[in-house]
């Protein structure tokens, strides 16, 4: 295993490579600096692959690494000039951080731990999740390099779609394909490294100093970071989800920019319109961000900003003026009709409640939601930080953030009315695991600073009962390194990642990316849809039960595999296929149901397929062998191919 995860290493450093490097060519005309400058750029590198895939689509050039290229740097060009014409000539403030040691190593600490945790989950890079939504997105990944764009508007093509779907995701992971070579499946899992152990840990610990304005703070969260399964692992186990993934992976460094952006500003600019412009462009970078990666996270950023923004317009008191109060109330209002429109938008609320309210509540406390294990260390930790932030004016907005999203998952679980599920919950089809996940952008920071204050509490005992009379900053910072190192120990000797119990119940008990005889993708059926273009020509129509592995037939070899993603069109035509297929040479309707999909030449038996959620029996599309009108072309173990010429030429 190490091995092969020893040959991905130029698609996970492409991925770094296309995220990072665009963001900090368009951050380099600012003055933002060090940890800002790491946990913001992948932020503003999203934000530009999701936009340029946009234009490049609309004026008609194909989605290529190089024109990609060209579109960011006439991108940072024009952060360029905007510099020229809005800043000022002022230097930059010094910044002495004397901790920095230690964060560097925290953040390395807590992004080792995460790839780690990572890796033993998905095992081998070119492992596929065996998941309902792995369907699509892999899928999606083979469609962008056939039509040449990676564009929102056109992306979701493939399914016959027409409007918009968010496609920043896809947009990176074309380019690790394009520049690498690699697999989509390496492509894919190389990606998730980048986006759990980099993207996640740098932000959050942006996070945390941005709230505590503490170095060691943000140490501790970087360390931190991986050890609730709710973020990053959950997106990876259910769904898989890589699109909620990322999003939520940079609402932390997008939520710090709102926290910090009047220091950041201050450092580029005095004059007040040209701060105005600056920071609208900022939020707008990180706005359309996490829009192009999943619109559904933009609502949690919203609402995590306007409580930190209202917070400190409350904190003016008595002197505060009234476009700001104004500028308040406005925000919560858009805010509101953005969040109204996107419940509009979606298909509605998908799942039911599925606790009780004190249950829910509980398991919000031990972040325990959805069938995971009680993470009782961070938890006790989070509770400490959720004090020492109530007793500081400047950091009671986290409490209020924290209860906030705590008040979410508590009604996704429990809430059965139609207002909630159908309004409050639609961005997230009302499913409890979605919601779960954003925890940790508030979690994690409260337990960074539940340690900061159990180290300043240790401190001041041991400077107090010293007789050698040890400098308190030296005691302060021995504890914070003693405190990093045994959290990353503890972490270490924990198990990876618990299978939660929902996915047993679905006979997942090891991990999503298990790969056996029995699971959604056989080894032999993936074996057999690699082998697809040896077998049939490049014009061909291949239809197969999309309820079995077949459904990855398109993203695995380059053909049309019919469906391209795991649900059955719902037609009259595929009705007839799903029930009757193997019967063509003796039933007249299946024919003309095969033409309704292209000439189909060939067919996948893969079995029967399953009743799980999302997936059907189809006793049409198995058991070909000896039936007449088909012709047995390949066959690995219980996978098999055949010709149908029960149809004629």
């Amino acid at each position: 295993m190490i091995a092969d995860w020893i040959g991905a290493v130029p698609a996970i450093l492409a991925a770094i490579a296309v995220v990072y490097v665009p963001g900090l060519a368009l951050l380099a005309v600012t003055r933002i600096r060090g940890l800002a400058l790491l946990a913001f750029a992948p932020v503003a590198g999203v934000a530009i692959v999701g936009i340029s895939a946009l234009v490049l689509g609309i004026i008609g050039v194909r989605w290529t690494p190089l024109s990609f290229a060209a579109a960011a740097a006439a991108t940072v060009a024009i952060g360029f000039g905007v510099r020229v014409l809005l800043t000022d000539r002022i230097p930059a403030p010094r910044q002495i951080v004397r901790r920095w040691p230690i964060l560097v190593v925290a953040l390395v600490i807590g992004a080792s731990l995460i790839a780690f945790r990572l890796i033993a989950y998905i095992q081998e890079p070119g492992n596929i999740s065996q998941t309902n939504d792995a369907v699509f997105h892999l899928n999606a990944i083979r469609y962008i390099e056939d039509i040449g764009s990676a564009s929102s508007l056109q992306v979701s093509g493939f399914v016959g779609g027409t409007g918009f779907y968010p496609a920043a995701w896809h947009g990176v992971v074309s380019l690790v394909v394009l520049i690498t070579g690699a697999s989509i499946p390496v492509a894919a899992n190389a990606f998730t490294i980048v986006i759990g152990a980099i993207i996640w840990t740098t932000g959050i610990a942006w996070l945390a100093r941005a709230v505590s304005s503490s170095t060691m703070v943000a140490a501790y969260a970087a360390v931190l970071a991986g050890t609730l399964q709710t973020f990053p692992v959950l997106m990876f186990q259910w769904g898989v989800l890589y699109p909620n993934a990322l999003s939520t992976a940079l609402i932390p460094a997008a939520l710090a920019l709102v926290v910090e952006l009047p220091h950041v500003l201050a450092a580029i600019a005095r004059r007040p319109v040209a701060r105005a412009i600056l920071g609208a462009l900022f939020v707008a970078v990180a706005a359309s961000a996490i829009l192009l990666s999943q619109p559904a996270a933009f609502l949690i950023w919203g609402l995590l900003a306007m409580i930190a923004l209202s917070a400190r317009v409350i904190r003016a008191g008595r002197g505060m003026r009234l476009m700001p109060v104004l500028a308040a109330v406005a925000g919560w209002i858009v805010l509101a009709v953005v969040w109204f429109l996107f419940s509009r938008s979606t298909s509605g609320a998908h799942w039911g409640a599925s606790e009780g309210k004190a249950e829910a509540v509980i398991n919000v406390l031990l972040n325990s939601q959805v069938t995971l294990p009680a993470a009782w260390a961070v938890s006790i930790l989070a509770v400490v930080g959720l004090v020492a932030s109530a007793v500081r004016p400047a950091t009671r907005w986290v409490v209020v953030a924290w209860l906030a999203l705590s008040a979410l998952y508590v009604i996704v679980a429990s809430a059965g009315r139609h207002i909630f599920r159908e309004v409050l919950l639609a961005p997230w089809y009302a499913d409890p695991s979605r919601i779960a996940s954003v925890a940790p952008v508030i979690v994690i920071p409260l337990a960074a600073m539940g340690v900061g204050a159990l180290v300043r509490l240790a401190r001041r005992v041991v400077v107090r009962r010293s007789d050698v009379g040890v400098p308190a900053r030296l005691v302060s910072a021995g504890v914070g390194g003693a405190v990093v190192v045994v959290i990353a120990l503890v972490a270490l000797v924990v198990i990876p990642v618990a299978t939660p119990t929902f996915l047993k119940d679905n006979n997942v008990d090891v991990s999503t990316y298990r790969a056996g005889a029995d699971s959604y993708l056989s080894t032999d059926e993936r074996e057999l849809l690699e082998r697809l273009p040896e077998l049939v020509p490049a014009d061909a129509v291949i239809i197969g039960n999309p309820s079995t592995g077949a459904g990855f037939g398109f993203a695995l070899s380059g053909r049309d595999v019919v469906p391209r993603t795991w649900s059955a069109p719902q037609t009259a035509q595929f009705s007839v296929l799903a029930e009757s297929l193997r019967d063509a040479a003796t039933d007249p309707a299946v024919c003309p149901a095969l033409h309704a999909y292209g000439d189909v030449d060939y067919v996948l038996d893969f079995g029967e397929g399953d009743t799980t959620p999302g997936r059907w029996l189809m006793p049409g599309m198995t058991d070909f062998a000896g039936q007449p009108g088909f012709t047995e072309v390949d066959a690995i173990g219980d996978a098999s191919l055949w010709r149908i010429t029960a149809c004629g030429d």
